[in-house]
C-alpha cells in the first residue's frame, strides 16, 4: 500500500482537487488524478494510493450515484473524513471567444442541473455535451471540441483559457461533499459531531420493509440525514438504500440500531463513522430523552441487575 499517493478524481482543475487541496496532510501526499470514481476507488483497492477523495453528495442534486454505486459494489471501503467545499462556476473559453460565438458547452453531468437556469436565459441556443469531469471539460475546450466549459475559475489557467463570465449558479450557497475513502479499517474516535455511513440492502420489495428499516433508527433515536434508492439489477422494484445517519459506531444508539438492521436485512455494509465536515459537538441538536450514552448504559445496568437476581 503506498502511504504516499492520494488518488482524485481529475484530471488537473477538478473541483474535487480543490476539494483534496484543503486538506492538510495534501501538501506531504503525492496527489494523483483518475480518470474516474471508478478509477480513483480502484487505486485504494489496488494499493496503488492509501485513499482517495471523490465527490459523495451536492445540495442541488443530491447524492452522486456513481460514487454510491461504486461505494455498493466491489472490495469494501471505508471513509474517514468528508470535505464541503462551495461550488461556483466560471464560463471558461479560448481567448477571444465571446458568448455569442458560443454553440457548445460541456461540464460534468452534476454541473448542468447547477447553471441550467443561467443556461437558459444566457445562451438559450447553446448544446450541452457532458464531460468526464469539469477539468476535462476545460481540456475539451482547449483542443476546439467545445466551444465553453463549466469548471472552476481556478481550472483556467492550467487550460490555457479564460473566464468569460464568473460567479455562475442558479442556487446560492450550493456546496459539494466529498468524502476520503481507504481501506477499511478501525473508525476514528467519536467527535460528539459525526456521520455513519451504511449501504442496506432489503430482501424482498414488500409492502413496510422501508418503513421497519426507518423505524430501526427512529426508535433509538438516530437522526436520519440521507437516505437515497438505488436499484440492484435484480429487475424492477429491487433497490438498496445508501443511508447516512448522525452519530458515531461507538455511541450505543448507533450500535444498537446497526445490530437492529443486521439481525433482519440480507445484507449491511458500513461505510465508516467520520467527523461531519464545518460542525462541532455544539452544533449538534441535544438528543431526545432515553437516548443518551448514559440512559443506555443504565438500562444495560438495571437489565444486568435483574438478570443476576439483584434488587
Amino acid at each position: 500500500m503506498s502511504a504516499t499517493r492520494y488518488a482524485y478524481l481529475g484530471p488537473e482543475g477538478t473541483f474535487t482537487e480543490a476539494a483534496l487541496r484543503t486538506l492538510p496532510e495534501a501538501a506531504t501526499r503525492e496527489l494523483v488524478p483518475m480518470v474516474s470514481v471508478s478509477a480513483a476507488l480502484d487505486a485504494v483497492r489496488g494499493g496503488e494510493a492509501a485513499a482517495a477523495l471523490v465527490p459523495i453528495e451536492n445540495s442541488v442534486e443530491g447524492g452522486i450515484t456513481t460514487t454510491l454505486d461504486e461505494l455498493a459494489d466491489g472490495e469494501p471501503l471505508m471513509i474517514y473524513r468528508e470535505v464541503l467545499l462551495p461550488i461556483t462556476y466560471a464560463l471558461l473559453v479560448r481567448p477571444g471567444t465571446r458568448l455569442s460565438d458560443i454553440k457548445t458547452v460541456t461540464g460534468h453531468p452534476v454541473a448542468q442541473p447547477q447553471v441550467r437556469d443561467w443556461l437558459a436565459a444566457k445562451l438559450p441556443d447553446a448544446r450541452w455535451a457532458s464531460a468526464p469531469s469539469n477539468g476535462d471539460g476545460a481540456r475539451l475546450v482547449r483542443e476546439g471540441r467545445h466551444d465553453a466549459a463549466f469548471a472552476g475559475e481556478f481550472a483556467a489557467p492550467a487550460y490555457g483559457l479564460e473566464a468569460l463570465v464568473t460567479q455562475i449558479h442558479d442556487a446560492a450557497n450550493a456546496e459539494t461533499r466529498f468524502v476520503l475513502v481507504g481501506r477499511s479499517a478501525r473508525p476514528s474516535p467519536p467527535t460528539g459531531a459525526d456521520r455513519t455511513s451504511l449501504i442496506v440492502w432489503l430482501d424482498d420489495d414488500r409492502s413496510g420493509a422501508l418503513l421497519e428499516l426507518l423505524q430501526e433508527l427512529a426508535v433509538r433515536g438516530v437522526n436520519l440525514m440521507l437516505i437515497q434508492s438505488r436499484p440492484t439489477g435484480a429487475g424492477i422494484g429491487n433497490y438498496w438504500f445508501a443511508v447516512d445517519a448522525e452519530g458515531h459506531i461507538s455511541e450505543p444508539r448507533v450500535t444498537e440500531a446497526l445490530m437492529g438492521l443486521r439481525r433482519w436485512v440480507p445484507k449491511l455494509r458500513f461505510l465508516g463513522s467520520y467527523p461531519r465536515a464545518g460542525v462541532t459537538p455544539v452544533d449538534v441538536p441535544a438528543l431526545r430523552p432515553g437516548t443518551s450514552d448514559r440512559e443506555f448504559v443504565a438500562a444495560a445496568d438495571w437489565l444486568a441487575r435483574i438478570q443476576d437476581g439483584r434488587p
